[in-house]
């Protein structure tokens, strides 16, 4: 078991990668930690010498001072060496630093810096490094303006305002679960690695993403559509749009009923993918789900019958509650990393199609237990 603690933990990454460990409970243990243990030695002390392993994603990315900046994360950096060298400890360091290294700002020199600091105390105390050089970043639940323009982006179109391309460069991107899963391999291999250039995963004009999230916007918001997802980065970049729109107040989202004196005709889904189709009976008084995915799109449509169908996202406790009547059919999609779960509230039997858009695979099933 490894004991593993993640500094920045309350951060865009630090969230992500902390979620993910959580579902590997057998193999990592998670250090309690707290952004004011940086104000208290004794706490940071103590926080070190419980850790095999320690992540350092504690930043500052932007503030109106670029001193600030600089400052407030080299400050942070050497904390954690002091710390280190307090405690004699031979904790495997794995910092985030960032492609910017090579820019002229003091982001980049920061990292940079902090880089070299923390090289310097592995060579002098016999510690390891692992000093990842990160490529952009993208994901669900980055702040806008602030973690990447595809959050601003995404954040803006899906609230109706209208995005600016101030510069339209070329950016070699990363998705937030690929990243995770780098930082997981250097955290089991332990080895001396000042500088690991993460490599990238696809690369993307600025006006290139902002065209695929207007359509996701059209067709999708919109619409209702699942839009043609014609590789992973678009599936990544669609999911995590998803999560930027205000679902809360979205969903539940009704059908269109044609209906003559035969009865009644609903279009349940249009699809630009492939997936799955099931159909389910639920008796009154039964739940069924809780449990959240981490890559599938999935959607819940009741036919017949009352619902309760309720979202939670990971890592937070505010349940959103979506009441739902056969007698105007409806249907509510379940983002990433929303654990849900659909209750019949009613006194006759609850009919549901249910789509999700990979066939279901035991070995590799993307459901993840956890109540709502």
């Amino acid at each position: 078991m490894i004991k593993i603690g993640i500094t920045g933990q309350e951060g865009f990454v630090g969230t992500h990668l902390l979620n993910n460990l959580k579902l590997l409970t057998n193999e990592f243990d998670c250090v309690n930690y707290n952004i004011s243990f940086f104000s208290d030695n004794s706490s940071l002390d103590n926080f070190v010498r419980q850790c095999d392993v320690i992540v350092h994603l504690a930043a500052m990315n932007r503030h109106n001072d670029p001193e600030v900046i600089y400052n407030t994360n080299i400050g942070l950096v050497q904390k954690l060496t002091a710390s280190l060298e307090r405690t004699k400890s031979k904790a495997h360091i794995i910092f985030s630093s960032s492609s910017q290294e090579e820019r002229d700002n003091s982001y980049g020199k920061s990292k940079k810096k902090g880089r070299e600091l923390l090289e310097k105390w592995a060579f002098e105390n016999g510690g390891s490094l692992t000093g990842l050089i990160i490529p952009n970043v993208f994901g669900p639940f980055g702040h806008p303006n602030y973690n990447s323009v595809i959050a601003t982006f995404s954040h803006q179109i899906s609230h109706g305002e209208t995005p600016i391309i101030e510069v339209d460069g070329e950016l070699k991107l990363i998705y937030i679960g690929e990243l995770i899963v780098e930082i997981i391999l250097k955290v089991k291999e332990a080895k001396n690695e000042p500088s690991y250039h993460v490599p990238h995963t696809s690369v993307a004009k600025v006006s290139e993403l902002l065209n695929l999230l207007k359509k996701y916007k059209e067709e999708y918001q919109d619409k209702g559509v699942i839009p043609t997802l014609s590789s992973t980065f678009e599936l990544n970049l669609f999911n995590t749009y998803r999560c930027y729109m205000d679902i809360k107040n979205y969903f539940p989202m009704k059908f269109t009923q044609h209906i003559d004196e035969r009865g009644s005709f609903v279009e349940v889904i249009r699809l630009g993918v492939g997936g799955q189709v099931s159909f389910s009976t639920t008796v009154p008084g039964i739940t069924r789900g809780n449990h959240f995915h981490t890559r599938k799109i999935e959607r819940f449509a009741v036919i017949k019958g009352k619902a309760l169908i309720q979202l939670r996202r990971i890592g937070t406790d505010e349940v959103l509650d979506f009441y739902l009547d056969g007698n105007e059919p409806a249907y509510v999609d379940m983002p990433i990393w929303y654990t849900h779960n659909i209750k019949n509230i009613g006194e006759e039997v609850l009919y549901t199609n249910f789509w999700i858009n990979e066939f279901f695979d035991p070995l590799d099933p993307d459901t993840y237990f956890e109540n709502v």
